[in-house]
């Protein structure tokens, strides 16, 4: 589990690849501090499970379904990457819960600067689009953001100066792919409302007009 607040930004000191996986070797240097073999770090959003590691360097492999799902397939030498390790029990938690598992691949639409911040227009991937809501959350290459405006399958985030420096949002254009993973609560709420827990067509016995009336939903 992840909360989408990156802790560094990384870089791919070399890429192994075959037809559909690879193996990364990634230079880092905080999410080292406490590296353990088979931990879990999330590059650019996917949780990844670290192999093995040096002082400035660790080494994850990727298997098809991931090659497939997400953009790690694009990257190459040189790339710059948000690192984040998985969130500690003891730990403040600043984003929002994070699975590192993409739901889908996205890509940015528009860059639009406004006064300090730098609002990103993002076409997210049309089988998830219902998952998004004004207000609710969304990690963008494992960064959390909050969305402020849903249009189709537009949303609309708005990055901080520091998030910009901060993330590889801020090297991102127009045009560039990136991975989206919608809001865990939304996921777990829209499959439950909709029966998709495995039993069939049996009743969960909610409905949206009876949450309505509880005061649930506006």
């Amino acid at each position: 589990m992840f909360t989408g607040i990156i802790e560094e930004i990384g870089s791919i000191a070399r890429v192994e690849s075959s037809a559909s996986s690879m193996r990364l070797i990634i230079h880092a240097t905080k999410v080292l501090e406490d590296v353990k073999t088979g931990d879990s770090i999330a590059v650019n959003g996917v949780c990844l499970t670290v192999t093995s590691f040096t002082h400035d360097h660790f080494i994850v492999d990727v298997m098809p379904e991931t090659f497939y799902a997400t953009t790690l397939k694009n990257i190459s030498r040189g790339s710059s990457i948000n690192l984040e390790r998985a969130m500690s029990a003891n730990g403040r938690f600043g984003g929002h819960f994070v699975s590192g598992h993409i739901d889908g691949v996205g890509s940015i639409n528009k860059i639009l600067p406004k006064e300090n911040a730098v609002y990103y227009e993002v076409k997210v991937p049309g089988e998830c689009k219902h998952l998004f809501i004004v207000k609710g959350s969304v990690a963008i290459d494992g960064t959390s953001l909050t969305i402020f405006k849903v249009e189709d399958d537009l949303i609309t985030v708005s990055l901080i100066p520091q998030t910009r420096k901060d993330t590889v949002l801020g090297t991102k254009h127009s045009g560039d792919s990136v991975n989206i993973e919608c809001d865990m609560m939304a996921k777990y709420f829209y499959s439950f409302m909709n029966n998709n827990t495995g039993k069939g067509n049996q009743s969960n016995n909610i409905t949206y007009s009876m949450l309505a009336k509880y005061g649930f939903m506006d």
